[in-house]
């Protein structure tokens, strides 16, 4: 090969010539890594933390299937029913319903550097770590963030959101409908028509909740809603879910500076998902194989029916908890009206480290669970039952686990 580039240089003379010695005029001074060239090896292991899930069968089909480009027609047809799952899910008739390219995180971003403008009021619900997620991104972009704080374990009332939107006259209003630091269920009912006798919009994290617990997104005046792939959908990390209103649509289009993100700037991403009626532009190149199993994810909800999953996650955690406290174990949260069926926090047991508990499960059976996240941290345990994983025989395989920790870990006496 070379010599046949050399040859050719000649006749291109000594410009080509040197193109040709620059291209292995340098020594190679890393070698191939050991490590890429073993076999992947990846453990058997069910996933019982706040997510991600073990994916459901179909989903792991969809994501060994072969690729197509991001603008062919045929993934246009995949994107369009991708948004309707997603208006199935958030129950929502809006146009503008779309999947992002990112975590749940980055839907987050997407809904705040789209709603937000420097010096906005933006009241947000800070009960755990995706308040405090929340408030992090508003000082990011220049809003006037005002944190309305609680303990891990509390929610928010009419009243106390009232009391902030008559103080503060925000434009936004965050909360987190399963805050799964916590393991805390945000009611709704109510919240919606509270921000518009304000003039203020209502945006919704139901990453940890959607699909295990009821939500209603028109009939509930959420404005924005978002949601990730890999808790309940039992999906890969990396797409999430995200839809807006007409009203909210309506102060994003009217902006008076552009979006602190082109990745993220929803009038781009509106016509790449077909929003707005126009011809469709190359914005970035989408996640292809991720939506595949984004969609599988989807049809798999929309065949089940949302009503039965709410009622398997309801009849699954309500089982687990009667068997953590048949281990003499606490619930953190005290009110059953607003634990989340999704994701169960327990009181770290006194006189044990919570890591070693966390440890004992996953180096003995193969289980995941998670201590607590942000302001929870040392003072839970973590225990998901998502999607799939919801199940009777899943809640006693960590049942079983759990019993053996608690009587093999180290317990400090004191």
């Amino acid at each position: 090969m070379f010599r046949a580039l050399a040859r050719a240089s000649v006749a291109l003379g000594p410009q080509a010539a040197g193109w040709v010695r620059n291209m292995a005029s340098h020594q190679l001074l890393v070698a191939p890594p050991k490590a890429l060239l073993k076999p992947l090896s990846i453990p058997n292991r069910l996933l019982l933390g706040p997510g991600p899930s073990n994916l459901a069968p179909r989903i792991l089909v969809a994501g060994g299937l072969q690729m197509i480009g991001h603008m062919h027609k045929e993934m246009f047809q995949i994107m369009d029913e991708i948004k309707q799952g997603i208006q199935y899910v958030f129950q929502t008739k809006n146009p503008l319903t779309l999947a992002i390219s990112g975590s749940g995180h980055c839907a987050l971003e997407a809904a705040l550097f789209n709603l937000l403008e420097p010096g906005d009021s933006f009241l947000v619900g800070a009960n755990g770590i995706w308040g405090q997620r929340a408030a992090d991104i508003g000082e990011r972009i220049g809003a006037q963030v005002h944190p309305m704080i609680k303990d891990p374990g509390g929610h928010y009332t009419l009243q106390d959101v009232e009391e902030g939107l008559a103080r503060h006259k925000p434009v936004l209003l965050f909360l987190t409908q399963g805050e799964s630091s916590s393991g805390v269920l945000q009611p709704l009912d109510g919240y919606g028509a509270l921000c518009h006798r304000y003039q203020c919009l209502l945006l919704v994290d139901s990453v940890a909740s959607l699909g295990g617990v009821p939500i209603y997104m028109d009939q509930q005046g959420i404005d924005v809603l978002y949601s990730g792939s890999q808790k309940v959908l039992n999906a890969p990390p990396g797409t999430s879910l995200i839809s807006f209103s007409d009203k909210a649509k309506n102060k994003i289009y009217s902006r008076k500076t552009k979006p602190v993100s082109f990745y993220l700037d929803m009038k781009w991403l509106a016509n790449i998902w077909g929003c707005d009626d126009q011809p469709r532009i190359y914005h970035h190149t989408t996640p292809v194989i991720s939506l595949y199993s984004l969609r599988e994810s989807l049809a798999l909800m929309a065949e089940q029916g949302l009503e039965k999953s709410w009622r398997q996650h309801r009849e699954a955690t309500a089982y687990l908890q009667e068997r953590l406290q048949g281990l003499g174990l606490q619930l953190f949260v005290k009110d059953p009206a607003i634990r989340l069926p999704t994701v169960t926090t327990v009181a770290a047991p006194t006189g044990y480290n919570w890591r070693d508990i966390v440890n004992y499960v996953m180096d003995h059976f193969d289980i995941e669970i998670t201590g607590g996240l942000g302001p929870s941290v040392g003072k839970v345990l973590r225990i998901g039952l998502l999607g799939c994983n919801a199940t009777r025989e899943n809640v006693d395989r960590v049942i079983h686990a759990l019993q053996e920790a608690l009587q093999h870990c180290p317990q400090n006496k004191l």
